[in-house]
């Protein structure tokens, strides 16, 4: 308990950074002008998801400029840029996310009301600029693999013709596949971005609230008491806390940062290798993803897609996510008795 008690004090900003190591923590004015513009972001989302009947394209647009704005200026476009402010690129690009998502909810109904579906260069350029903003984006906060597929997948799109067998197609222009992606309710627009603005973003907002107001605190408390003193308590301790960590948070990253600080080193301290330390703790936090309610993006994707209550994916969830943490909790046990702790 004292080994929580002194890693439950860690200073807030030492916090955020294990929770994300690749994003910037920002000091002074920059700080401030980040924390506007996220408190806008949550009260917009609030507002248009409870209060408001503003079309859904529109809404995904201007929700697709807020994460492009906050995605530059919290994150650095290399290891060796500034991690505590943002750069002039950083802003320029931020304002260009901005523009973006501008421009589609101003114009949308301009596009195909008043035009008929028909697109002009302009509208060319912006969906151009858009998809760069995006890759960019996502390069810079979930690594080179997302963005490396979604290139592979507008290639294929274009040169369809010359992949081998069934994969072969005769292949789209340009401009058509600009089109569906930014100006229809097929691409970056459609469905998946409407899940992020509304189920994915409340649950987000509300699993932070309550890390915030200290429930990572008391789930780790909570975990030691229901499990400290079994065999192998503290491996035990892991599985538990990073299962009720899971129940809010959705997030693998998330779930390993908040519980491992506390759970790693009290495994390592009774006699379990670094390595099983930290492969308990990464399987657990691992769980986290399917653990109900939140379950990750997915499950949100899973509930539009087949047009279910949320509630009924929740309640298909809970048997597998049970099971997935007894088996954890078993190996744990087994472990614990093979090294005689």
């Amino acid at each position: 308990m004292g080994i929580l008690r002194r890693q439950s004090g860690k200073p807030k900003a030492k916090k955020e950074r294990e929770v994300e190591k690749s994003r910037r923590i920002l000091e002074g004015n920059q700080k401030k002008i980040v924390s506007v513009i996220a408190i806008l972001f949550a009260s917009y989302q609030i507002y248009v998801n409870s209060f408001s009947n503003i079309p859904s394209t529109i809404r995904n647009a201007y929700h697709l400029g807020f994460l492009l704005v906050l995605a530059f200026l919290l994150y650095p476009a290399r290891k060796k840029s500034p991690q505590n402010r943002f750069t002039v690129v950083d802003i320029v690009l931020a304002v260009l996310g901005a523009a973006a998502g501008v421009y589609l909810a101003v114009n949308f109904d301009i596009i195909h009301v008043q035009r008929g579906s028909i697109a002009i260069t302009r509208d060319y350029v912006f969906a151009v600029i858009t998809i760069l903003l995006l890759l960019e984006a996502s390069r810079r906060t979930m690594g080179n693999i997302i963005p490396g597929l979604a290139i592979l997948f507008l290639i294929y799109a274009k040169y369809g013709r010359y992949f081998p067998g069934m994969f072969a197609h005769g292949g789209f222009y340009w401009k058509r596949i600009l089109y569906r992606m930014n100006l229809t309710y097929e691409g970056i627009f459609g469905i998946t971005l409407s899940v992020s603005a509304t189920y994915i973003f409340l649950f987000i907002l509300f699993g932070a609230f309550l890390r915030k107001s200290g429930a990572t605190e008391f789930f780790n408390d909570l975990s030691l008491a229901l499990a400290g003193k079994k065999r192998g308590g503290p491996a035990q301790v892991a599985v538990v806390s990073s299962g009720l960590m899971g129940t809010l948070s959705g997030s693998a990253v998330a779930n390993v940062a908040t519980t491992g600080s506390v759970t790693i080193p009290m495994m390592k301290s009774i006699g379990y290798k670094p390595h099983f330390a930290g492969a308990v703790e990464a399987a657990a936090s691992t769980g986290g993803m399917i653990m109900p309610p939140i379950m990750g993006a997915a499950a949100f994707i899973m509930a539009t897609f087949l047009e279910v209550p949320y509630l009924r994916i929740i309640m298909a969830g809970i048997i597998p996510a049970i099971l997935y943490y007894a088996g954890i909790s078993i190996s744990v046990d087994l472990e614990a008795k093979r090294l005689g702790l």
